[in-house]
């Protein structure tokens, strides 16, 4: 590889692009996407964001943000930067994470061995900015000599000289989404410290202090939920809608008749879909009532604000959002009465409102909270409805969601079903809280301004879409259909423009989709042929 080295220091230089990516230098994939001359190109990026936009980190950007205009804007800049990096290591602005973020500022012997477990360091080729440790060095430094303080020339020498201007600032935003937070990182760290939650506070900082975020996230994710009740933009009235269509369309398909109940108090079950399924996926949230009417499930939906969208973008880089929705949820199941929630395919979302949401919703707001893996895992397993997995006789793969299996451990539920249910099921390699990120991850799925997209497609996106190819390595010719079961909105989002855009449907017949509705389609009593192979 022919990258130039970067050091900890160079994030401050005024170089155009810090440490781009050549495609040249990318990782190989496997046959039959091995010749680099035949895969689309990546776009670059114009001139008109360049002038506009701190773009010189890597020739990729995210966040837009204007350059500064004169001197005393890159002042205001540096200052907010430190006043949030302040309140980063103080408990009762950081009381939540600040345990974790100090042992990991603390506690970093440099091996590098989460370079080797980070997906996107790998796909790049090895680009020495994309090293998990790299931004949290940047970080540590900043700490050590702002916060921490003293030593002088002395802690220069021990810590590491490093300038603290505006591209410092800004480069340092970026990097923080160059990372999926996929924590693969602080699973293989031989001392655990946790760059994934370094990349998070990193986010966090910038968010809560100085407004800066993807607009994806903020302006058309968590506000519009607060505000409409769905980061979607659809109310209530829209989803019940396009519920009843979706029940409608189900029950011709399945032949088994379908009617979503909303609002019904004291029901055992609150069901919460990440709302994007209802628009993108709609076979989805409609397997799932085809599911729990068969299982004859005391289930409902609600239609309290934010209480149909189990989406929480807050996850990934606002506490304060993050909180907001959180409450929401509790809420809308508090005022049913209902004895649990439970969460459909959606890996974010799990995460959100179960670990990080302990530290929240306490007292009456501590609802009891489940994934819904769980719930069809005993549905399946003790026969509450009758498969016949012929039905399913293709080759099926499993893409792990990174929140669901190896930040919560929900690793075999889903194993269970699809040994039951698919024949040819296989497994990718690694798999389990060993996988790989989709390279969606953190919300990236949903980013697509400039030409960050390719970013995904190429790098980050990268290392899944050769285990997808392994997985099938044997079957790839078109006349064999193959299923990838990925039981999470987020990653099926970023498998739908990643597949898309290497053209594997058109290629190799290659479907994505979740868990329920492979359980559908070889249910008895359901009309034979629910999975539809021109879907994708």
């Amino acid at each position: 590889m022919s990258y130039k080295r970067v050091r900890v220091e160079d994030i401050s230089k005024p170089a155009r692009d810090l440490s781009p990516t050549p495609t040249g230098e990318l990782k190989p994939l496997p046959s039959p996407f091995d010749k680099q001359d035949e895969l689309p190109k990546r776009k670059e990026l114009s001139e008109a964001a360049r002038e506009k936009f701190e773009c010189d980190l890597d020739g990729t950007v995210v966040l837009s943000h204007p350059k500064p205009e004169s001197p005393e804007e890159e002042r205001v800049l540096v200052e907010k930067f430190l006043s949030g990096l302040e309140k980063l290591f103080q408990a009762e602005n950081n009381w939540t994470f600040l345990q974790p973020l100090l042992l990991s500022m603390d506690h970093c012997a440099r091996c590098h061995t989460c370079s080797e477990a980070c997906h996107i360091y790998e796909a790049s080729g090895e680009n020495p900015i994309y090293r998990p440790s790299y931004r949290s060095e940047v970080l540590r430094r900043l700490y050590k000599k702002y916060v921490k303080k003293g030593g002088g020339l002395l802690s220069d020498f021990r810590n590491g000289r490093i300038v603290l201007n505006w591209k410092t600032v800004i480069r340092l935003a970026e990097l923080a989404y160059r990372c999926n937070l996929c924590r693969r990182c602080a699973q293989t760290c031989p001392i655990g410290v946790d760059n994934g939650l370094i990349a998070h506070e990193i986010r966090k900082l910038f968010s809560m202090e100085m407004s800066i975020m993807p607009k994806e996230l903020h302006e058309q994710g968590s506000m519009q939920q607060m505000k409409v009740g769905s980061s979607t933009g659809m109310s209530a009235l829209v989803v019940k809608d396009n519920i009843e269509f979706i029940d409608e369309d189900m029950t011709d398909l399945t032949g088994m008749e379908v009617k979503t109940p909303w609002d019904v108090e004291g029901a055992d079950i609150l069901l919460i879909h990440n709302a994007g399924e209802i628009l993108a996926w709609p076979e989805n949230p409609g397997a799932f009532g085809v599911i729990f009417e068969a299982a004859g499930l005391s289930w409902t939906l609600s239609s309290e604000i934010a209480g149909y969208d189990s989406i929480n973008y807050g996850l990934f880089y606002d506490d304060a959002q993050f909180a907001r929705v959180a409450i929401h949820h509790a809420s809308a199941a508090k005022k049913l009465g209902v004895k649990k929630i439970v969460l459909g395919e959606c890996g974010h979302a799990h995460k959100a409102l179960t670990v990080i949401a302990d530290r929240v919703l306490v007292g009456d707001l501590a609802v009891h909270r489940e994934s819904a893996l769980t719930t069809l895992e005993d549905i399946v397993m003790n026969n509450r409805i009758q498969c016949d997995p012929s039905r399913n006789d293709f080759p099926v793969t499993l893409h792990d969601p990174c929140n669901m299996v190896r930040n919560m451990g929900i690793v075999e539920p889903q194993r269970r079903v699809l040994r039951k249910i698919c024949p040819q099921f296989r497994e990718m390699t690694p798999h389990g809280v060993d996988n790989y990120c989709c390279g969606g991850g953190s919300g990236f799925a949903i980013m697509n301004g400039h030409n960050f997209s390719d970013w995904r497609y190429h790098i980050s996106g990268r290392k899944k879409f050769e285990q997808i190819l392994n997985a099938f390595r044997d079957e790839l010719d078109p006349s064999i259909p193959k299923y990838v079961c990925a039981p999470c909105s987020n990653c099926k989002g970023q498998l739908r423009d990643l597949l898309d855009y290497y053209g594997v449907w058109e290629k190799n017949r290659i479907l994505y989709g979740g868990l329920v509705e492979l359980i559908v389609n070889c249910m008895e009593g359901v009309k034979p042929g629910f999975i539809e192979w021109e879907w994708h």
